[in-house]
């Protein structure tokens, strides 16, 4: 099963506004954007609970109602809160795995609606191969099941150099978890990421960062159909390998992702409804549009 959607659904202003969808993928203001989205993707993955000034505020409530809004079969992959990434850094002396515990509880709704995807750990960048007994430690502490003993689909993603040796990918291996393969700009010498790695039967995770080298936001870029091409062969390589591939683009700025991951699904051998056609065509039509309009008043 091949799963493909966007990092984030709720990107309320336009694309000159803070890099919002309104305009270029969402009709306006009062559209419902998480039901709207779900007409065109089967999945998402919610990156705000990673920032606690989001995750704090939401209740099991918050879930109940992301259940409500999409289809049945649906999923969304989670991204674990940034206290336990972070800022404890998976150390279970910290009580990391008590904050975990806690995060499972609180998104429990979507895996009681069979609606829950991949749990995304994403270990920050300064953390390097030098922590590998912290990790290990979280990881062998980490539940398989849920009550009804259904099981956890669980991705770590590393973002330093210092992991590319067979260790992690024993490691994972070992836990049954997926490595996930990331797509970003060459400067952060994470190439190596880019390589199909296969961890366990299960699932895989791509994740597509964006390639911008202007500041810090990687994700403000639209990749061209010439830099996804490659990608085609490693889906299905991966395809063939595991049971379940999640790809999501990140690259969210001003609905660059929405762009690229339903040029990917046509790429990848969907045929896209004339619904998703005209969305697709509306949106590289606004972006030319303001990008353009970008080059004029540099130009100035």
């Amino acid at each position: 099963m091949l799963l493909i959607g966007c990092s984030g659904w709720n990107y309320p202003d336009t694309p000159d506004k803070g890099g919002g969808w309104t305009e270029v993928f969402y009709p306006d203001n009062e559209t419902k954007r998480l039901r709207y989205y779900s007409q065109f993707f089967e999945t998402a993955e919610m990156d705000s609970t990673f920032y606690n000034r989001f995750y704090s505020n939401m209740t099991k409530g918050t879930f109940i109602g992301m259940t409500k809004a999409t289809p049945e079969r649906f999923q969304f992959s989670i991204k674990v809160p940034e206290t336990i990434t972070h800022q404890k850094r998976l150390d279970i002396d910290r009580g990391a795995i008590v904050d975990f515990e806690e995060f499972i509880d609180k998104i429990s709704p979507l895996k009681s609606a069979n609606k829950l995807g991949a749990i995304l750990i994403q270990l920050p960048p300064s953390f390097t191969v030098n922590d590998f007994r912290n990790i290990e430690r979280f990881l062998d502490r980490l539940p398989n099941t849920d009550k009804n003993n259904s099981k956890y689909d669980y991705a770590v993603e590393f973002r330093h150099p210092s992991w590319k040796t067979e260790g992690p990918w024993e490691m994972l291996k070992q836990y049954n978890i997926a490595a996930v393969i990331t797509d970003s700009p060459a400067k952060e010498n994470l190439q190596f990421l880019s390589d199909v790695i296969i961890t366990t039967p299960d699932h895989s995770f791509i994740r597509f960062h964006g390639r911008n080298t202007n500041g810090h936001y990687w994700y403000n870029y639209l990749y061209s159909k010439q830099e996804l091409e490659p990608w085609i062969e490693k889906v299905n390589q991966i395809k063939n390998d595991t049971r379940v591939l999640r790809v999501y683009f990140n690259n969210h700025y001003g609905g660059k992702a929405v762009v690229n991951a339903l040029q990917f699904k046509e790429m990848t051998g969907a045929s896209l409804t004339q619904f998703e056609m005209n969305a697709l065509e509306n949106a590289e039509k606004y972006l030319s549009k303001l990008d353009n309009s970008v080059h004029k008043i540099a130009k100035l």
